[in-house]
């Protein structure tokens, strides 16, 4: 049986340089724009909202995660950047969510943010609590609603209403799959908002503070003529005693949240993976070189190469590595490592992807899903080689085969763009459509078709032909003018903020917390067991 020992450790070749220094100034420059703006993503609303909120004796969204996870527990907050630059009034969907430690078992949290439109659901809310709710699934996490909405943000009706059933189908599934749900009402909660609760498997209401109904006084009298006040009408201590909506009353928030933890700690939740043995490393090691280094090499530049072995060396247990194939396909780095313990294989992109280089990754994947290993791509690719060459060498059916072992793969997969991720070879490199487990983006990463200058070009000889066809004259001015304009649109769509406001990724993360995140993120995946399947079409060697 292999030790530590055994596994080979990577030599570091940086040279710091001015080259690698001027590159850490422009990195860091990126990280402190991405925690400026994750100051003002993460805002729970006015001022002047915040204080109303707190003289009713109510605590913050954020104070209620912080009290309901254990002490010192991580938290690692997803999709932040929801809705980024879109509509001030849809950032991060009035929603915080993530994962973090409730009596030792690892929980989504999700909770409203009731300073910040009321904590009414808009339809950034509906797509990042679909996210949410995939994610609590397919890692079997048990899942804690803090709820205090006003429903759907009306003036939006057409993209909440529609969509937002969504919600109530998915926390419907999760009593068949036995996955269970807590939700702690601490405030007005009404029609979506009172689904919610009502469709968990146990509830706690504040008293004299929580509030469900599927339509509040004014609209009861509308539709009945009936006159009836919130508490008689939804209120806690109705629901605790007649309908029995509520499972719990708790006395104050604080009452609420103690018995949120309760409840979790009473499930005495076991994972369903088996977490692999690390009884060959008495100790965790960390990186022989520091993380810090990231930001000195990986570039800021996304034309510029960087080795992507010398990420691997900064983020693995003990910079230890066993690649495979080393000297075959050099563009696409494919390896096992541990990461906190965990082994995976990773899948690490030196730019353009060959045939040779599609041939490696498809035979490894199918590797590690005999092995039942986890994995790890990294990032960094402007997309499949073109060219008469290429083509003749079969690039498309090489990259056939590694898309469709990635489509067919089964072993968990985690995602991160460290660079480009350009055309198919983000397909390839199991982007958002290919379903990995979590995806994070670097600051300085870019995702996209293709590159803005080469997008650009494309259109301009397409535009070019057509007018030589039609026998049309060019006008340079204006052709120069729209080649701008279609150009910075690109440059724009292909920003990491821009992708990360869609949804497109879990959160822009600084390069130099991966590791942490990493071990997290396999922590969280062996909740559910980890089990490879068969590729018959990979075999391709």
């Amino acid at each position: 049986m292999a030790t530590p020992t055994d596994i080979p450790i990577i030599k570091s070749k940086i040279i710091k340089d001015e080259t690698y220094h001027e590159n850490y100034k422009e990195m860091l420059s990126m990280i402190s724009t991405l925690n400026d703006r994750l100051a003002q993503a993460t805002k729970q609303g006015s001022k002047k909202a915040i204080v109303q909120h707190l003289k009713r004796g109510q605590l913050l969204i954020r104070d209620r995660i912080d009290l309901l996870l254990d002490e010192d527990s991580p938290f690692l907050e997803l999709c932040p950047f929801a809705g980024w630059g879109q509509d001030e009034m849809t950032l991060g969907g009035s929603i915080v969510a993530g994962i973090g430690l409730v009596n030792g078992v690892e929980c989504m949290i999700s909770g409203n943010v009731p300073t910040l439109f009321g904590g009414s659901s808009n339809e950034i809310s509906v797509a990042k609590g679909e996210r949410i709710a995939a994610i609590s699934i397919e890692n079997n996490l048990p899942f804690i609603q803090l709820i205090q909405t006003g429903g759907a943000k009306l003036d939006q009706q057409s993209r909440v209403f529609h969509p937002g059933g969504g919600q109530f189908r998915m926390l419907s599934q999760r009593t068949k799959l036995n996955l269970p749900t807590c939700s702690v009402v601490f405030g007005s909660s009404t029609a979506g908002g009172a689904y919610a609760p009502s469709l968990s498997d146990y509830v706690i209401m504040v008293k004299n503070q929580a509030q469900v109904f599927l339509g509040g006084p004014p609209l009861v009298q509308m539709a009945t003529g009936e006159i009836v006040d919130a508490e008689s009408l939804g209120g806690a201590d109705m629901h605790s005693r007649k309908s029995g909506v509520s499972d719990q009353l708790a006395l104050d928030e604080y009452d609420a949240i103690k018995k949120a933890r309760e409840f979790i700690g009473r499930l005495k939740w076991q994972k369903k993976g088996k977490v692999p043995a690390t009884h060959l490393f008495p100790r965790i090691e960390e990186p022989l070189y520091d993380a810090d280094e990231l930001l000195g090499f990986v570039s800021a530049n996304i034309k510029v190469p960087f080795d992507a072995i010398e990420v691997i060396a900064r983020i693995v247990d003990g910079s230890r590595f066993t690649t495979f194939k080393p000297l075959y396909g050099p563009n696409i780095i494919t390896g096992w490592a541990y990461v906190h313990g965990f082994q995976v294989g990773l899948i690490a992109n030196n730019n353009v992807i060959f045939t040779q280089e599609a041939n490696k990754a498809t035979q490894f994947i199918r590797l590690c899903n005999m092995m039942n290993v986890p994995l790890l791509f990294l990032q960094n690719t402007t997309g499949f080689m073109v060219g008469k060459k290429y083509e003749e060498e079969g690039i498309i059916k090489a990259g056939v085969h590694f898309v469709n072992a990635v489509s067919n793969s089964e072993v968990p997969a985690i995602t991160i763009m460290m660079g480009a991720s350009y055309g198919a070879g983000n397909y390839a490199m199991c982007g958002r459509a290919y379903n990995p487990r979590f995806l994070f983006s670097w600051p300085n990463s870019k995702c996209s078709v293709m590159g803005p200058d080469q997008l650009t070009g494309v259109m301009d000889i397409i535009m070019r032909e057509s007018s030589s066809r039609s026998g049309k004259p060019i006008d340079e001015e204006s052709a120069a003018a729209r080649k701008e304009i279609f150009r910075s649109m690109v440059e724009n769509e292909s920003d990491a903020y821009w992708t990360s406001s869609r949804l497109l990724d879990d959160g822009i993360i600084d390069p130099r917390m991966t590791r942490v995140i990493l071990g997290f993120c396999l922590s969280i995946i062996y909740n559910e067991q980890v089990k490879g399947g068969g590729l018959d079409d990979a075999k391709i060697f």
